[in-house]
């Protein structure tokens, strides 16, 4: 297969083009500047310059693919309204194709779930930061009535593959010699390796569930005070977590520091019963102990 891949340079996008090219397939890759286009080259995806305001390049890569996954977002106040035109403008070049599409959204859009365990049907409260992405996952899905097979994935926190939240818990702790937290850290966070992750989203391209939302994250939901214990433990500082107030961190940080003092757990078996997915890569601990941050 071919598949068009928006973020394909970064974080989840690179897990999954390598995942792709793995299984045998081909990866057409956006790219946003010359240098991201040489990157893909060089590990042997195809590049596709252009970025997700650029909906004609956007069409041109649904066209040219047999499936398209969308990870890309702009780190910009406008996130929500440029998502939601590039969504808008792929599922238009999509229609009656009868093609896979799979919308990369997350389990923020919960807000904070307290004590409970919430999968795919409990109800959303999303903080600020991402109040958005529920009208979008709700046009994508129902995108399936116009001859498209569209899924939504809500990844918890993704780890492993020297990447992600727990990039910079280790950042803190070997510049600063403490692993820093906003809030309390009490709370509790799901999460997900993106190695399985990635090997979700190719299993879903290949049998894909037209209509279809998933939670998707892997083991049970850990306390961020404990993850940074680890964190701290692994980089010879052991106990050394300090605490931002929720307030400062707003100050520092804007409405992302929000969806870090959250409780968001969320978990799910239909992954398992849709495509087979099992969670085969290390725990979160293990990966943190002995993994690629290492």
């Amino acid at each position: 297969m071919k598949v068009f891949v928006t973020g394909a340079t970064g974080y989840i996008g690179s897990a999954i083009c390598d995942a792709l090219r793995a299984a045998g397939h081909q990866a057409i890759g956006l790219a946003r500047s010359g240098e991201k286009a040489a990157a893909l080259a060089a590990r042997g995806d195809q590049p596709l310059p252009g970025s997700l305001e650029d909906h004609e390049v956007l069409r041109q890569g649904c066209r040219e693919a047999d499936a398209v996954i969308h990870t890309a977002l702009s780190f910009v106040p406008e996130a929500g309204a440029i998502d939601r035109a590039a969504v808008e403008a792929m599922l238009g070049a999509l229609e009656g194709s009868n093609k896979p599409f799979i919308y990369t959204s997350g389990v923020w859009v919960y807000g904070d779930t307290g004590e409970r365990m919430l999968g795919e049907v409990a109800p959303l409260n999303p903080p600020p930061l991402v109040a958005w992405r529920p009208a979008v996952e709700e046009l994508v899905l129902d995108a399936k009535e116009r001859g498209i097979r569209t899924m939504v994935f809500r990844p918890g926190m993704v780890f492993g593959r020297e990447g992600g939240f727990l990039a910079g818990f280790f950042h803190d702790a070997r510049t600063h010699g403490a692993v820093r937290v906003v809030g309390d850290g009490k709370n509790y966070w799901s999460s997900v390796h993106a190695d399985d992750l990635a090997d979700l989203y190719v299993r879903a391209v290949l049998r894909p569930a037209a209509g279809e939302l998933f939670v998707t994250c892997g083991g049970m939901p850990q306390q961020v005070n404990r993850i940074a214990e680890a964190v701290a433990e692994a980089c010879g500082v052991p106990g050394k977590v300090e605490h931002i107030p929720l307030e400062e961190a707003r100050r520092q940080m804007g409405p992302i520091a929000d969806c870090l003092a959250m409780t968001c757990k969320a978990g799910s078996t239909k992954p398992a019963r849709f495509f087979g997915w099992t969670v085969r890569r290390p725990s979160i601990f293990d990966e943190i102990a002995s993994g690629s941050y290492l």
